[in-house]
């Protein structure tokens, strides 16, 4: 590694460490969104889940457009959201995929192996994705002309 390349490593490292931080925020949003729907509001389940997951990407998106990529935002905050919901709507299909793969395919069909396939592998993979899809196109890097 070059000198010249020391710059872009540690500016790579600022935005996973950004986009972690953003991304807990989110997934605790979630729960707790969840959690007072589910149990203080006595929502359906299933509500209570979409209900949170919109909260939740809501303040991802805004986390990801003021602070992980706040020097990649563009002048169209709704293209950019549109593109977000887009690529976080796949993040949570290859959730899915994992899980339907794990219970229907592999057969894993205890609650521990559900949780292992959805939110551990697949929120893994899922995490990767978006790290990719949302620096790749929802908040490209700006060129200099």
């Amino acid at each position: 590694m070059s000198t010249s390349d020391l710059p872009l490593q540690t500016d790579r490292r600022g935005e996973v460490v950004r986009f972690a931080v953003i991304g807990l925020a989110a997934y605790l949003t979630d729960v707790a969104v969840f959690n007072l729907l589910l149990l203080g509001a006595d929502v359906a389940p299933g509500w209570s889940k979409v209900l949170s997951s919109a909260v939740a990407i809501a303040v991802a998106f805004l986390g990801s457009r003021h602070y992980t990529w706040r020097d990649r935002r563009t002048d169209s905050p709704w293209r950019e959201y549109g593109k977000f919901l887009v690529f976080s709507v796949l993040a949570a299909g290859i959730q899915l995929a994992c899980l339907l793969i794990s219970h229907d395919v592999l057969g894993l069909e205890s609650a521990l192996a559900d949780n292992v396939s959805a939110n551990v592998i697949g929120m893994g993979l899922a995490t990767v994705f978006r790290f990719w899809s949302f620096r790749t196109f929802v908040f490209p890097e700006q060129r200099t002309r």
